[in-house]
């Protein structure tokens, strides 16, 4: 029998039983009075997530059909822009601006680091004609979390509206978006959501829709203003894929029946046990811990240690999947998931591994180290 596979990546996460469960049952007619009760009802609970008195969009794609409808809406071609790039996903949206036509200005971070503000508000002061700045709130390529509470109270001084990613952490992190002035928020549902890839949701403030409702540029998909039209009716534009409608009514429910500041204390626990964890083991963090992500741990491959290797030995072994780097960090890190359906055992479970699998592939870490230190952040013995 092969042994159960631990799913520790950054997407697609573990779902839980009852989310597998909900979408097991029977379909419906999309266009039914049903399926409308499901919308509203859905629609609702997603307003609390995000907490916003906004309607929440949900489109049948992945995150990155939701940060496409959100430039497709704001961007007309020769529109200026900012995009601040802290990693993979902020590049991603200097990529999809471009493709709209956008005069793009992107601001790339070295990776591992976050968002500077103060480079974003000079550019803000030198250009007022900057249409939209598009951010990435966690940027699970390096581990980084962006201070978007900063960024808001910024960018909301001038024309230019906030769009904020916000995939890979939603659900599992504190984001205010009606609070931290964020006008587009987009998430996706196999991160913390604990849903199979499919959804994407897309928040859209009144500073936006004004934005939105003047744009020009061409799309048919993913018009927002036609889904705000349908919304109305509690309908979607095109088929919506109703089984997965059923499964994000039962994670919606799963994390509000925690407790949205539950939820949010679980992914912090999870992150700091981690993090002593592989510090424990002498491994070095990639992000300074002061902006180091709660719901995924980048963490520096030794030296002497082939990432890919050391990941093949986890899987192969002892079935824990865990992520390596991408473009510049390829061959440099390794990416340890912690976020929606997971617990401490996942961590002690995946640190134990990480502990053999290090030292099969040439690092002499000690046995137990790891797995003690972590233990003493569940106990409540580290601060």
């Amino acid at each position: 029998m092969k042994d159960k596979l631990y799913l520790m990546i950054p997407g697609p996460t573990p779902v839980p039983p009852a989310v597998t469960a909900a979408m097991s049952r029977p379909i419906i007619g999309h266009r039914s009075a049903e399926f409308a009760a499901l919308i509203e009802r859905v629609n609702e609970k997603l307003k609390k997530v995000f907490q916003t008195k906004n309607d929440v969009f949900v489109l049948a794609s992945s995150g990155t059909g939701g940060m496409e409808a959100a430039v497709a809406n704001v961007v007309n071609p020769g529109d200026k822009v900012i995009t601040l790039n802290t990693g993979k996903f902020g590049e991603r949206f200097g990529e999809l601006a471009r493709k709209y036509g956008a005069e793009v200005d992107e601001i790339k971070f070295v990776w591992g680091s976050s968002i500077d503000l103060q480079v974003v508000e000079e550019k803000l002061k030198a250009d007022p004609t900057i249409k939209a700045v598009f951010a990435t709130h966690n940027e699970t390529s390096t581990g980084v979390v962006n201070d978007i509470k900063g960024l808001g109270n910024l960018v909301d001084q001038h024309r230019a509206v906030l769009v904020v990613d916000a995939i890979s952490s939603m659900g599992g992190m504190d984001i205010r978006t009606d609070e931290w002035k964020v006008d587009i928020m987009v998430s996706g549902s196999q991160k913390a959501m604990m849903l199979p890839p499919g959804l994407a949701f897309v928040s859209v403030s009144p500073k936006a829709w004004n934005v939105i409702e003047q744009n020009k540029s061409p799309k048919y998909y993913f018009d927002l203003l036609k889904a705000r039209k349908s919304l109305g009716k509690n309908n979607t534009p095109y088929t919506s894929p109703v089984s997965l409608y059923y499964g994000l009514e039962a994670a919606l429910d799963m994390i509000l029946d925690e407790g949205l500041e539950n939820v949010f204390e679980r992914h912090r626990l999870l992150a700091k046990a981690t993090r002593a964890a592989v510090m424990g083991l002498g491994l070095e963090l990639l992000p300074p811990l002061e902006y180091a992500s709660d719901t995924v741990t980048a963490v520096k491959c030794p030296e002497n240690v082939d990432v890919n290797n050391l990941r093949r030995t986890l899987l192969e072994k002892y079935r824990v999947m865990v992520a390596g780097g991408q473009a510049e960090l390829k061959g440099k890190i390794f990416r340890i998931a912690h976020m929606g359906y997971a617990s401490k055992a996942d961590v002690l479970l995946t640190i134990g591994a990480l502990e053999m699998a290090l030292n099969e592939c040439g690092y002499k870490a000690e046995l137990g180290a790891g797995v003690r230190e972590a233990q003493l952040v569940f106990l409540g013995e580290r601060d």
